[in-house]
């Protein structure tokens, strides 16, 4: 993985972000979006092979609050709004600091997982005219009991087995990342979270990847978006959890470029 750059976003954010293939001057940008516990080095290599694979350029960041971006600060909760934020105020803003200017953006592939799709989703909706397409994996439209019930049980792991100290090594403040996901999604006001009705704003070619045996949702939420998106493809696989592209990452890469190319 490349050496991290850090970006300056209002009210002093220092977003950590690398690029892959920067040479690929004219290739258009995927923009990787990770999930709700994610970093750059959580992501590993696999968006560097899959923009190998499609021959683009990539940009992968840690949103504030995960891996060497600024952590959230102690004590603040994120609000219920908080993937909306992401969408329409931090990526947006980052996207102007780097100079990705809108003849750009009308090219750029938004990639995102778990949250991180949900982000890609709502950014779709929100700016419908400046995106080429969007992938993703594993993403959330709805809050359902499964989900609540797998973040329980994620939480009790955090502080009674290994997990902290294997998550330390991917942020730099570890518990700001965890609580600031897991806290407001365990919040009872959360349980309202719906973003099915910005579902049907989006204009983009769309590809929603999704494992059966996900163990933090239920296929309902893709097959909530295809009933929202009419020109939403679907691949559903069998034998895969929540993290397809960790899980089956031959499989997915191969759907994602087969998706592409076909457009």
């Amino acid at each position: 993985m490349n050496r991290s750059s850090f970006a300056t976003l209002p009210d002093a954010l220092s977003v950590e972000y690398q690029w892959l293939n920067a040479e690929r001057a004219d290739s258009p940008i995927a923009v990787f979006l990770h999930e709700g516990l994610g970093s750059i080095a959580m992501w590993r290599d696999w968006p560097q092979t899959l923009c190998d694979a499609l021959g683009l350029r990539g940009l992968v960041y840690s949103r504030p609050g995960y891996g060497r971006s600024t952590p959230r600060t102690p004590g603040v909760k994120w609000s219920v709004d908080f993937m909306h934020r992401q969408a329409c105020d931090v990526l947006p803003a980052l996207l102007d600091t780097l100079g990705i200017d809108a003849a750009e953006r009308r090219r750029m592939w938004l990639i995102g997982h778990s949250d991180g799709g949900s982000i890609a989703l709502l950014y779709a909706a929100a700016f419908p005219k400046a995106l080429a397409g969007a992938v993703v994996l594993a993403p959330h439209v709805t809050v359902e009991q499964e989900s609540v019930d797998a973040i329980r049980a994620t939480k009790h792991a955090y502080e009674n087995t290994g997990m902290r100290e294997k998550l330390a090594r991917y942020h730099d403040d570890v518990d700001s990342a965890f609580f600031g996901w897991n806290d407001i999604w365990l919040d009872p006001a959360f349980r309202a979270w719906d973003i099915t009705g910005e579902l049907a704003s989006i204009a983009c070619p769309l590809l929603a990847i999704q494992g059966e045996d996900d163990e933090y949702a239920s296929m309902a939420q893709i097959d909530t978006i295809a009933e929202y998106v009419p020109q939403t493809k679907l691949a559903k696989l069998p034998d895969c959890g929540h993290s397809p592209h960790r899980q089956m990452p031959e499989r997915v890469n191969d759907s994602i470029v087969a998706y592409m190319r076909g457009l």
